[in-house]
């Protein structure tokens, strides 16, 4: 299985480390094409090594490719907003993990959404539920 991860990159990174408890526990039901998500030297400058129209392409390829979308959407960012978007128009299964955090809403757009599988978690145990619960039953 191709798994799409999408979390924050240039909206934030404070949730980086989350990220990579995540992607670790989604190894272990595929190949998670967007590892570099978590990496550490990652700021929220993005990849500065590479030009913006590499990133659009090849991440929309990696949309195109992968059998599932995950995306961590408690910080709000526009990319991964137009990922989700554009999994939905490809006809992707998304799921959207949220952490409730004073200060913070999840938009309408993704919890109103009946075709985005949204799970709101408060730790990793809960993450590693959902994904049992998730791909067990596919």
């Amino acid at each position: 299985m191709k798994i799409y991860f999408a979390g924050s990159i240039r909206g934030g990174r404070d949730d980086r480390h989350i990220y990579a408890s995540i992607i670790e526990e989604l190894q272990k039901y595929g190949v998670v094409l967007t590892e570099h998500v978590a990496d550490k030297n990652l700021t929220d400058q993005g990849e500065v090594e590479v030009t913006a129209d590499y990133i659009f392409k090849r991440d929309v390829s990696w949309l195109k490719e992968c059998d599932i979308v995950v995306s961590e959407v408690t910080t709000p960012s526009l990319g991964v907003g137009y990922e989700i978007g554009l999994a939905e128009s490809i006809g992707k299964p998304i799921i959207s993990l949220y952490r409730e955090v004073s200060g913070k809403s999840l938009s309408a757009m993704i919890s109103g959404n009946e075709k985005i599988n949204v799970y709101k978690y408060k730790n990793i145990e809960d993450v590693k539920l959902i994904f049992r619960n998730y791909f067990n039953k596919i």
